[in-house]
């Protein structure tokens, strides 16, 4: 990592370890909350440095690399080579296309299948556009309409009407309702490209990657709930802004070979939690009273 002159080192390597404690607090979370043993997480952290070491010097003959990763990881050579040996998966995959997510994307953005106000359409299930048949033909023709309209049933995003044979979009954004695996999917693709955008910007490969954030403290529940409809309408107007002329592009380098291909992951978050003022003075108000001091007898 390069550093700064104007940094002193203690004052790099503090921030740091600041740094890496406050992501790997939720992470420590998650794991509890599962019951992910300590052992695992030791174990993949293991992995991901080995793997980390070795895509910094891909050219290294095979039987330099061990020393080379035991020397930059300070892992034992044994265990270095038990891990590249052992390992299926190096996570550097790109993620899997999740079609039913570009059906309900496009089915918020695309004007073609929104009414006069902006809302997304209740459909005809079958027919020509806008229909979701349409809908879905327009995303892909690799998978039927009826098993991607019966993925978005499953997971709550949407709701048919056998009687009229319409459909309509239950959510305003792509959280399946009841899909715990697919909800960590979600999180291990977002959360982790945010984290890589960050970590390159700070390593400082040549590429800047756009990251911005505006915070407030200070708020209270009724104000913080004008500010989730705040950032609803921002995703809303996010949302048709970009995918459209995605789209586009996407369309006009399709003919460009596969080696030129590049992705890209545009997103919006928001978190709220108590101040540190507020949660001291919650524990203030929790903690019970003092015990009134004992007397001890006395002898007239």
């Amino acid at each position: 990592m390069a550093t700064d002159p104007a940094t002193p080192p203690d004052a790099e390597q503090q921030a740091l370890l600041d740094a890496l404690r406050a992501v790997l607090a939720p992470l420590a979370r998650l794991a509890l909350a599962r019951g992910l043993p300590y052992s695992e997480l030791e174990d993949l952290l293991k992995r991901s440095m080995v793997q980390a070491a070795a895509d910094l010097h891909p050219q290294v003959p095979a039987h330099r690399s061990v020393s080379r990763i035991a020397t930059a990881t300070g892992i034992n050579r044994r265990e270095v080579t038990r891990l590249t040996q052992s390992a299926t998966d190096d996570g550097s995959h790109m993620p899997a296309r999740s079609v039913a997510s570009e059906v309900f994307t496009r089915w918020l953005s695309d004007r073609a299948y929104r009414d006069r106000h902006g809302q997304p359409r209740v459909l005809a299930r079958l027919g020509p556009a806008p229909s979701f048949e349409t809908l879905a033909q327009a995303v892909t023709r690799d998978v039927h309409p009826r098993s991607l309209l019966d993925e978005l049933l499953r997971l709550n995003l949407a709701e048919l009407d056998a009687e009229r044979d319409t459909v309509t979009l239950q959510r305003e954004g792509y959280v399946p309702s009841g899909d715990r695996a697919r909800m960590l999917g979600f999180m291990a693709d977002n959360v982790g490209d945010h984290l890589a955008a960050s970590v390159a910007n700070v390593v400082g490969d040549g590429r800047r990657h756009f990251e911005q954030a505006v915070f407030a403290d200070g708020l209270s529940d009724e104000s913080m709930a004008a500010v989730r409809k705040l950032v609803s309408a921002q995703w809303k107007g996010l949302l048709d802004a970009l995918v459209p002329p995605l789209q586009q592009l996407v369309d006009a380098d399709a003919k460009r070979p596969p080696s030129e291909h590049r992705r890209v992951r545009i997103g919006l978050y928001g978190y709220d939690e108590p101040t540190a003022e507020a949660r001291a003075a919650a524990q203030a108000e929790a903690a019970p009273p003092p015990a009134a001091p004992k007397r001890r007898p006395r002898r007239s």
